[in-house]
């Protein structure tokens, strides 16, 4: 068994959506942390990831949580609360509530919790006002109940004002590119102590990026999400978590961004 098994829960934003692979997986900052990892470390470490995209806060803790600690994990990283504010009607206390039970099951189960708080992805989106609103009420009222929790692993990517820039972000605005999920990467590895690649803070920014104007955003974009509310379906029904088993991560030698080479394991 590994010395460091870390297992990652959440939604689009820790599954990895937006920062696709050319073979159309998805990769996103926690398979970049768990690369980042073992080649910090110079040993493998293990991995999984629960997380599927589309989560409200309440069932990523009720769908998750459990099979994650189940795994008997040190690490689990926790982030969720996106998607629940861009409903009109989400109790931001409820969402805190939430982050305060999964730490403490986490020390019930003796796992040491990183606690993310997404991007703001709020100045390329339509209502960016309000959303800004509840995302620094969110982010300000789970800092304020974490205060008091000097163990808690803290990366938080919410205040980082050049995160929140076109450049991180892909097509949709919504999701984090490469650039975005490098940057997250880089900053969860630091709070863990460990040395990240330096050119993971800021990447070149993408050739390919391509910025629509608006009819074609709504179009594109918009318009599915708002049918996707309408009709009450999710981007993640009927998806399963892409390792929802640990999977073995070999440190990469000379190249740290080296695509992961996952083995699962039992």
């Amino acid at each position: 068994m590994a010395s460091v098994r870390f297992v990652a829960i959440g939604d689009s934003f820790t599954e990895g959506v937006g920062d696709e692979l050319p073979d159309g997986r998805v990769r996103g900052w926690a398979d970049l942390v768990a690369q980042g990892w073992a080649d910090a470390a110079g040993e493998p470490i293990e991995y999984a990831n629960l997380a599927i995209r589309g989560k409200l806060i309440q069932p990523i803790v009720d769908e998750q949580l459990e099979p994650a600690l189940a795994l008997k994990p040190t690490h689990l990283s926790f982030n969720g609360g996106g998607n629940d504010m861009l409903r009109p009607r989400t109790s931001v206390s409820h969402v805190a509530d939430l982050f305060s039970h999964v730490l403490a099951r986490c020390d019930e189960e003796g796992v040491k919790l990183i606690l993310l708080s997404g991007a703001n992805p709020s100045a390329q989106l339509p209502l960016r006002a309000v959303i800004q609103r509840r995302g620094d009420l969110l982010s300000a009222e789970v800092v304020r109940r974490i205060a008091n929790r000097p163990d808690v692993i803290r990366a938080l990517n919410w205040p980082d004002r050049e995160l929140s820039t076109a450049g991180y972000w892909a097509e949709d605005r919504l999701h984090m590119n490469a650039r975005g999920h490098h940057r997250v990467a880089a900053r969860v590895l630091t709070a863990l102590g460990l040395d990240a690649p330096v050119e993971w803070w800021s990447l070149p920014e993408l050739p390919d990026v391509v910025r629509q104007r608006n009819a074609a955003y709504y179009r594109d974009h918009v318009g599915p999400w708002v049918r996707r509310r309408l009709t009450g379906t999710s981007s993640g029904d009927g998806r399963a978590p892409k390792f929802a088993r640990w999977s073995v991560v070999e440190p990469s030698g000379d190249d740290p961004a080296s695509a992961l080479a996952h083995e699962p394991t039992a």
